[in-house]
């Protein structure tokens, strides 16, 4: 059975249309998923959220259109939709939450460079939230992922100088935002030792 005769079922209803589509697409959302939020169960939410999207508006989908490409389409779309409300929601939590009523982690073995660790991972993935989506995909590809730039250009639908550049930019923006965090982080210490 052809995509297109499959999606046409899954439009009108036919279940098990629907579930060769998720079976043969899943793997491809998951992944656009997980590179935007970098955690299994956020990106198994995600592509549930995605899917069910794509179920909703299958009846708009232009069949002269390339289906991956659509699918692919709705999945970055999504995506970066939630990483503007989830920005917002993270303003409004830091605002809200009383940092001395937050338990602290109690010590254990190797306490300090688990604490060293997890300082460095959050600081890279607050400097990688300061990216644009554009950017922080063609590095998260490139620099986590270890695809080529091809194998990028080709993923995301641009040309292979695009993918570059936006490597090139991605790259420079992300150490200018580690450095204002780690500026912004001595100058709270600074703050706290002078009172």
């Amino acid at each position: 059975m052809s995509i297109d005769v499959t999606i046409q079922r899954a439009a009108e209803g036919d279940q098990s249309a629907w579930e060769t589509i998720v079976q043969t697409y899943r793997r491809k959302v998951f992944n656009v998923a997980y590179r935007f939020v970098g955690t299994y169960d956020e990106a198994e939410d995600l592509t549930q959220e995605i899917f069910l999207k794509v179920f909703r508006s299958l009846g708009t989908f232009d069949r002269r259109a390339n289906f991956q490409t659509w699918l692919i389409s709705v999945s970055r779309n999504l995506c970066i939709d939630r990483y503007r409300s989830g920005r917002r929601d993270r303003e409004v939590f830091a605002r809200e939450v009383d940092a001395s009523t937050v338990p602290a982690e109690s010590p254990g073995p190797n306490a300090y460079a688990r604490v060293e660790t997890q300082d460095r991972v959050a600081l890279l993935r607050e400097a990688l939230r300061g990216l644009s989506p554009a950017l922080r995909t063609a590095v998260l590809l490139r620099d986590i992922h270890e695809l080529s730039y091809q194998e990028i250009a080709s993923q995301l639908g641009i040309a292979e100088g695009t993918v570059k550049s936006r490597i090139n930019r991605g790259r420079a923006e992300l150490a200018r935002q580690i450095e204002r965090l780690r500026a912004e982080a001595a100058d709270r210490t600074n703050m706290g030792a002078a009172k």
